[in-house]
């Protein structure tokens, strides 16, 4: 058995108690426990301790400084079970020292994925023109169970991602005036794809935009295309300039009927 000889107060924090013990060799340094932990032991000068105890109160003031750093880590905004878990690991937390500490937070309602998985949607689809599908996958990725995952992703509505997938597609469509038509929607397609739209939804947003260029635009789109082709092709021969012009422009998305009466127009302004 030893004895506590005496406890102190560390200077840097104030919540922690340094405690010195007698072994049977003169006074030491034995350990430090948080103030809760201090208190719940109810230590004292004088007070005897046997090896046990002493294991089993730096076991649960370890359970105390790991749940401190859950606390500060869940303050800065919500977090998943999982997310927590990883962090303490990382921070070289025990493994079930980290296990007692989510069932604590768990007990006090400070983690609940249910809760995280439908705010985290709602933030979502708030603040980010992200689709269901990449929302789904970060779930997943922070640990999130299918069914809590299709229970939040309830939370963003059918009539909102087609209401995004338009403004998306619109957005790029005002930034691709130099390109065809089919080309742009090739895009958006790509980037809603990316961006974690369903096939269904992309079809009903593209076809719900306004995406449909006026034909003195896609002109205008082609001749820009087609000037910068022309640079690149003028010095071929005549058969091989056209076969050149008309592969460069038709990979630009550009239709048949419209390289022709581009080149053609070429054609009559060099004769001229």
């Amino acid at each position: 058995m030893a004895v506590i000889t005496k406890i102190t107060t560390q200077q840097k924090n104030q919540d922690r108690y340094n405690i010195f013990m007698d072994y049977g060799k003169g006074e030491e340094y034995a350990f430090s426990v948080d103030s809760n932990v201090f208190i719940r032991f109810q230590l004292k000068k004088g007070m005897e301790i046997d090896d046990f105890s002493i294991v089993e109160i730096q076991f649960q003031d370890d359970i105390r400084k790991a749940y401190n750093l859950a606390v500060n880590y869940l303050a800065r905004r919500m977090r998943s079970e999982k997310e927590i878990k990883e962090y303490l690991l990382k921070k070289e937390v025990e493994e079930p020292i980290v296990n007692e500490v989510l069932h604590k937070l768990a007990t006090q309602k400070y983690i609940n994925d249910e809760e995280f998985a439908i705010a985290f949607v709602r933030t979502q689809k708030n603040t980010t023109d992200k689709g269901p599908d990449l929302i789904r996958l970060e779930l997943k990725e922070k640990g999130i169970n299918e069914r809590t995952i299709k229970l939040a992703i309830a939370e963003y509505p059918i009539e909102e991602q087609v209401e995004k997938a338009i403004k998306i597609s619109e957005k790029l469509m005002r930034k691709s005036s130099k390109e065809s038509q089919r080309l742009v929607k090739e895009k958006a397609e790509q980037l809603l794809v990316r961006k974690g739209y369903t096939f269904d939804i992309i079809q009903l947003s593209l076809k719900e935009a306004e995406m449909d260029k006026e034909d003195d635009e896609e002109l205008e789109a082609i001749k820009y295309q087609g000037d910068k082709a022309h640079r690149k092709y003028s010095k071929y021969s005549s058969f091989e300039y056209r076969q050149k012009m008309k592969q460069a422009l038709f990979r630009k998305g550009f239709s048949m009927d419209l390289i022709e009466k581009y080149l053609k127009e070429i054609e009559e302004n060099h004769d001229a």
